[in-house]
């Protein structure tokens, strides 16, 4: 038995974007009976909300789609991360460059986007940027279990890729 793809999403304060990706991906991926080949978490690039639950209108929305957040709790990326896990994949560019400057020399995590298209952040939004959050990780997520079910290699893991799936 292969071990399994160790993934990690990232947003800037892990409250939202991220552990919704989180939550989103393991669900497909238990769905489509890959649970036990990909391992996911999730963490922000800033530490402000540390051990916080995710924000209330991410858990509520989440929770209208049959996903329970309330349990996750944010932290900040730290060096081991870049050994433990084998794809970062942020929600935008800024994450994906702030990503790139905290990992380590050597580092052999490959960092990418998660979806074709930044996913925005809904901080400063309503209900409807909440929506477009989980609809833009369940299509991400959607592409991401395909191209693991059409690849002998784990996706994602070309570190030329910059770009989503």
């Amino acid at each position: 038995m292969t071990p399994p793809l160790r993934v990690l999403v990232v947003c800037l304060g892990n409250i939202c974007r991220s552990p919704t990706a989180e939550a989103v991906l393991r669900q497909r991926l238990a769905v489509a009976g890959l649970a036990d080949q990909v391992e996911v978490d999730s963490a922000g690039t800033g530490g402000w909300h540390v051990g916080a639950p995710p924000d209330s209108r991410a858990q509520l929305h989440a929770l209208r789609r049959g996903l329970d957040l309330s349990r996750l709790r944010a932290r900040r990326v730290v060096d081991a991360d870049f050994e433990r896990f084998h794809l970062m994949l942020a929600m935008d560019h800024d994450n994906l460059e702030e990503l790139r400057r905290l990992q380590p020399p050597g580092s052999p995590a490959v960092i990418r986007l998660f979806a074709d298209t930044p996913v925005p952040d809904p901080y400063q939004g309503g209900a409807q940027a909440f929506e477009e959050v989980l609809d833009l990780v369940g299509r991400a997520s959607d592409a991401f279990i395909a191209a693991l079910r059409e690849s002998r290699e784990l996706p994602g893991l070309n570190p030329t890729e910059t770009v989503g799936f």
